[in-house]
C-alpha cells in the first residue's frame, strides 16, 4: 500500500517540479509578456480556490473519491496536451484552466485517501510525504539538465510525460476504508466550522503565507535567469528548497511539542519577509541564494504542517476530503491567486526585485495577523503535535 501511494505522490510532484520552476520560462518562450505570464500562472491558483471544493463536495458525497481522483487524472492531461496546439494568450490560458481544474482536483481527493489509508501506522505520512518531494527533486534536476541540451519548449513534452504517469499511477492507487457508523456523531455543518475563530484565522495566515511566495512560484527562475545563472544551478537552488522541506517535515512534531502553533507561525512567517527581500535585492550572490533556500523549510514545510494537522482535527473524519479541499482552496487557491497577480504586475512595472520585495510586504501583514491578540483561539497557545504525529 504504502509503494502503490508513494508512486502516484512521486508522478503527482514531478509534475509541479517541471510546472513551477519552469513553466513561467516555457511560456515566455511562446511569446507572453511578463504580465500575461502572471496571468496565466494564475489560473492554476484560481482553479485551486475553485476546483477542490466541487471535486471534494463530489467524492464525499458519491462516496467514489478514487473514480473522481482517476478521472481528473485523465482530462488534466488531454487538457495539457492541447497546448501543443494553442496559439497566443487566449488558446494557452484555455488549455492551462482545463488541465489546472482537473489537476488541482486530484490533491485533496489523494491527501484524504492517505489520511484513511495511513491512519494507524505511526509515521507512514512521512514516508509518502518524503516520495512527493523526492519526484519534485528529480523532475526539477532532470529537466534542468534536458533544457541545458535542448529548446525550452521540451517543457511541454516534460509536463505532458509527467501527467501521463500520474494518470497510469492513479489507476494503482488502494480504495479508500472510510466507513460510516450509524451511531457515529455526524459533522458539524462546513459553514460552523469556517466560523470558528481558531479556523479561519488559521486560513487567512497560510493564504497570506502563500501568497508571498507568490514570486518565487511564477518568476525565480526568470529572476535568476536575468541575474545571470545557469538552469543547472536554478534546478539545483530549486532542489535544495524542496530538501530543506523534506528535513522539516523530519523535525516539526519534535518543534510542535516544544513551541505555540502561533509562535511557529509567526516565525515563518518573519523568515519569509527576510528570505523574498533576499531573493530581490540579492540575486546575484549565490550564497545568500543558498542561504534564501534553506528557508524554504520553514516558509512552505513548517506553515504546512501546522495547517494540515490542525484542518484534520477541525474537520474530522465526517468531512475528511472538504476539509483538505477548503484548506487548499483558500491557503494555496486564494493565496496564490493573490502571489501571481501581485507579483505579475509589480514585476511589469518595476522588475524582479520590486515583486519579490511587494510578497515579503505580504509576509509582514501575515505577521500582523498572527500576532492580533483580540479573538486569539486557545489552539493559537497550545501544541498539536499529536495531531501532527498522527498526520505523519
Amino acid at each position: 500500500m504504502l509503494a502503490r501511494l508513494s508512486l502516484y505522490y512521486f508522478a503527482y510532484f514531478s509534475f509541479i517540479g517541471v510546472f513551477m520552476p519552469y513553466f513561467a520560462l516555457y511560456l515566455d518562450h511562446r511569446g507572453l509578456s511578463g504580465g500575461e505570464i502572471g496571468m496565466v500562472m494564475a489560473l492554476m491558483q484560481v482553479m485551486r480556490l475553485l476546483a477542490p471544493n466541487l471535486w471534494g463536495w463530489l467524492a464525499d458525497r458519491s462516496g467514489q473519491s478514487l473514480m473522481v481522483l482517476r478521472l481528473a487524472a485523465l482530462i488534466s492531461s488531454l487538457g495539457f496536451a492541447a497546448l501543443v496546439a494553442g496559439n497566443g494568450l487566449f488558446a494557452i490560458a484555455a488549455c492551462v484552466t482545463v488541465m489546472s481544474f482537473f489537476w488541482t482536483a486530484q490533491s485533496p481527493l489523494a491527501e484524504a485517501l492517505t489520511l484513511d489509508l495511513l491512519r494507524e501506522r505511526q509515521g507512514g505520512y512521512g514516508r509518502v510525504r518524503g516520495w512527493r518531494s523526492a519526484g519534485f527533486v528529480c523532475a526539477v534536476l532532470l529537466m534542468g539538465f534536458w533544457l541545458e541540451q535542448a529548446s525550452l519548449e521540451h517543457i511541454y513534452h516534460g509536463g505532458l510525460l509527467c501527467l501521463l504517469a500520474i494518470f497510469a499511477c492513479a489507476w494503482l492507487l488502494p480504495s479508500p476504508r472510510l466507513s460510516v457508523c450509524s451511531n457515529a456523531t455526524p459533522p458539524a455543518p462546513l459553514r460552523e466550522i469556517l466560523l470558528r475563530p481558531e479556523v479561519w484565522k488559521l486560513l487567512l495566515a497560510c493564504l497570506l503565507m502563500t501568497g508571498a511566495h507568490g514570486a518565487f512560484n511564477v518568476f525565480y527562475s526568470m529572476h535568476l535567469v536575468d541575474a545571470g545563472h545557469s538552469k543547472t544551478v536554478i534546478g539545483a537552488l530549486w532542489t535544495l528548497g524542496v530538501l530543506a522541506e523534506i528535513a522539516m517535515f523530519q523535525w516539526a512534531p519534535s518543534l510542535m511539542r516544544r513551541y505555540s502553533v502561533t509562535g511557529m507561525l509567526r516565525f515563518a512567517l518573519c523568515v519569509a519577509v527576510i528570505r523574498f527581500a533576499l531573493i530581490g535585492w540579492t540575486a546575484d550572490s549565490l550564497v545568500l541564494l543558498l542561504l534564501a533556500q534553506l528557508a524554504h523549510g520553514i516558509t512552505f514545510g513548517l506553515t504546512h504542517i501546522v495547517a494540515v494537522s490542525a484542518i484534520s482535527q477541525y474537520f474530522g473524519e465526517g468531512q475528511a476530503s472538504r476539509g483538505q479541499a477548503v484548506y487548499g482552496s483558500v491557503a494555496y487557491g486564494a493565496g496564490g491567486i493573490l502571489g501571481s497577480l501581485v507579483s505579475g504586475w509589480v514585476w511589469q512595472a518595476a522588475g524582479g526585485a520590486w515583486a519579490f520585495t511587494a510578497c515579503a510586504v505580504l509576509a509582514g501583514v501575515g505577521v500582523l495577523v498572527v500576532v492580533t491578540k483580540p479573538g486569539r483561539p486557545q489552539w493559537w497557545r497550545s501544541s498539536s503535535s499529536e495531531t501532527a504525529s498522527n498526520s505523519r
